[in-house]
């Protein structure tokens, strides 16, 4: 790890290898596992020799996995955020989250299998944060708020329907 601060995130003891292989399945250019460590001796989540560590780059960001235990479970409170470009990626990073023991939630929100939060977020629904119409930035917003996976289509048409820019 040579990042001055990494994320840490807590998965049940022996989960963390297994998330970080499907995080870098994703896709995700400059995506890989980098390191992994057994703990040099006992502790409360794993035995002397066990593989407590997983460091794992995702889209050039590092992180790190730790086997901690059931102690301390994921929350919404903390999300991976990925900006995708078009409708056939948010299509297939939300299936593969959703259709690999994950759940669907709303507005682009998804939770993976271990628990951890991922917002799917076309970046054409940010641009309209920005378009200069604030009616077409409210049906866009509104219309997003019924969804979970987002239909970047149906954006545009509530958009659109709300006026010009």
């Amino acid at each position: 790890m040579t990042d001055k601060i990494t994320p840490c995130l807590w998965y049940d003891t022996g989960q963390a290898r297994a998330a970080a292989e499907f995080y870098v399945s994703l896709g995700l250019a400059d995506s890989r596992i980098d390191a992994t460590h057994t703990s040099p001796a006992d502790n409360p989540s794993a035995p002397a020799g066990a593989e407590l560590m997983v460091e794992f780059t995702l889209a050039g960001r590092a992180f790190l996995g730790l086997n901690g235990g059931s102690v301390f479970p994921q929350t919404e409170a903390v999300s991976f955020v990925i900006q995708t470009g078009d409708q056939a990626e948010t299509d297939r990073l939300w299936n593969a989250i959703v259709g690999n023991g994950g759940q669907e939630s709303m507005c682009g929100w998804c939770k993976d299998r271990w628990g951890v939060s991922w917002q799917i977020t076309p970046r054409r629904l940010m641009e309209f944060y920005r378009d200069p119409n604030p009616a077409r930035t409210r049906a866009a917003f509104e219309a997003m708020m019924t969804m979970k996976k987002i239909d970047i289509a149906a954006l545009e048409a509530a958009a659109d329907a709300a006026g010009q820019p």
